[in-house]
């Protein structure tokens, strides 16, 4: 049904066939073919195909994608290049400057971060043109909510950002000690 392409199709093998899965999927269907949704279906697993499940260092966690034209694209907060950083982008960029001296780039694209073990996961993956939260409660958390548990089961550490009172709302998952949130 899903192919990731890594080891997070061995690791997420069942979810895709559990009844949740099955309505969020013909909720989607409908979606997509009737309404304007982000990211393109073709995107929506983005933050698993770049990070693979043995390679995350650490998590951002955001709240759902951007729902605006030619923004979204699997990674949340990012933007692909050639499109303008979004308000809570250039904030995160902002910070890193104030904080550690890095300079912005000139491009809101975090592929980069995602290829060197930063996974960009959104609460809920997709969402209505113009209409933050608007996929919220049809599934996507459980979906996320078993990503983030099976990330807390490793023994390998990572640190959690979470972003965003529906991100923030995840942080009794994490329960492993050595990771800091």
């Amino acid at each position: 049904m899903v192919n990731i392409g890594n080891d997070w199709d061995k690791i997420l093998d069942g979810e895709f066939e559990k009844e949740y899965y099955k309505n969020l999927r013909k909720f989607l269907i409908q979606e997509y073919k009737t309404q304007i949704i982000f990211p393109s279906m073709y995107d929506i697993f983005n933050a698993l195909k770049y990070t693979a499940y043995k390679d995350v260092k650490a998590v951002i966690l955001g709240q759902d994608p951007y729902h605006e034209p030619n923004q979204a694209h699997g990674l949340c907060f990012s933007v692909n290049r050639g499109f303008k950083k979004p308000p809570s982008l250039v904030n995160i960029f902002k910070e890193l400057q104030n904080d550690l001296g890095i300079q912005p780039p000139d491009h809101g694209c975090l592929e980069g971060w995602a290829k060197q073990g930063v996974l960009l996961l959104n609460a809920v993956l997709t969402v209505r043109i113009g209409r933050a939260n608007s996929h919220k409660g049809r599934g996507w958390e459980v979906f996320t909510d078993r990503v983030i548990e099976l990330l807390n089961r490793r023994e390998k550490p990572m640190v959690f950002l979470l972003w965003g009172a529906n991100a923030k709302a995840k942080s009794s998952l994490i329960t492993n000690s050595t990771f800091p949130a």
